[in-house]
């Protein structure tokens, strides 16, 4: 199973996605025509096309390792997030340009503090 995930999702705004797509991580499926990123808007993505795009990287596909997201766009499907459990795709919070890391939002941060009893 672990051997079919070899690709990075990407759930970010567009300097974000565009930084990562040059760096090579983007791969769009022959056959299908999937795509491993969501580019969000401000303003005109709507918490659904979020929802749905963080559906598809961790339930449908099967190819995905790591899921990337920005921290801003996570807090739209915070509930979602916060309620993933599975292994596989690690989910990764990251900054933005426009948007810097707030450790106390992160949900894999939040999980080790209640490991350790804080």
């Amino acid at each position: 199973m672990a051997e079919k995930r070899n690709l990075i999702a990407v759930i970010a705004d567009e300097d974000t996605t565009t930084g990562l797509l040059l760096a090579g991580i983007g791969q769009i499926t022959p056959e299908t025509q999937e795509k491993n990123f969501f580019v969000y808007h401000e303003g005109k993505s709507s918490k659904e096309e979020i929802l749905k795009a963080f559906q598809d990287f961790t339930e449908t596909r099967d190819d995905i390792a790591i899921l990337l997201i920005n921290q801003h766009i996570a807090e739209h499907i915070r509930n979602s997030v916060d309620n993933y459990t599975n292994a596989f795709p690690a989910i990764l919070e990251i900054p933005s340009k426009d948007h810097p890391y707030d450790p106390e939002k992160d949900s894999v941060l939040k999980r080790v503090r209640r490991l350790f009893g804080e």
